[in-house]
């Protein structure tokens, strides 16, 4: 039974996670992680994912890779000690591909009859007739952080709300 699983929680990356100010109260850390051989530095909030650590493995939520970095999220789950995570896709895809990849990885964890939370600093419709189609029968919850400080505490709070909203 669907209904029993945990919301599926579509994650980016950059602007979401790796930011330029991350905040959260502490210093951010930073680390490489490396793409097609070429090494990018990543800046993040600790206290972030030692959150998503949690909630991921409580079962609040199944993170799922939903990013450029899909191709590459082993370097992602070295640096930030994740376990190892779902991808909704794996090919090494940027742009206008990587928009189509991500909207259509949201609309099968719905059709999937799973909740849907996907946090994404572009790809996220704020508004429209999208927005509409993902949000209708409230399995949806989208969050689009400002990508300079990625999801703050606030975002995590509700995404929690959300996903323990499901449980019931």
């Amino acid at each position: 039974m669907t209904g029993d699983l945990p919301p599926v929680w579509l994650l980016d990356v950059d602007g979401v996670v790796n930011t330029s100010r991350p905040g959260w109260g502490a210093a951010p850390r930073k680390g490489t992680a490396y793409a097609a051989g070429t090494g990018y530095t990543m800046r993040w909030a600790p206290a972030l994912l030692d959150r998503m650590r949690r909630l991921h493995r409580d079962g609040v939520v199944e993170i799922r890779w939903c990013t450029t970095w899909c191709a590459y999220a082993d370097q992602l789950e070295r640096l930030w000690a994740l376990p190892v995570l779902g991808r909704a896709f794996t090919d090494d895809i940027n742009g206008h591909a990587a928009a189509v990849a991500k909207l259509a990885a949201a609309r099968q964890v719905l059709a999937e009859g799973r909740r849907l939370v996907w946090t994404d600093d572009t790809e996220v419709p704020l508004f429209g007739e999208v927005h509409d189609e993902l949000v209708a029968d409230g399995r949806a919850l989208l969050i689009r952080p400002k990508a300079s400080v990625g999801l703050q505490p606030e975002h995590l709070d509700e995404i929690e709300a959300f996903a323990k909203a499901a449980a019931l």
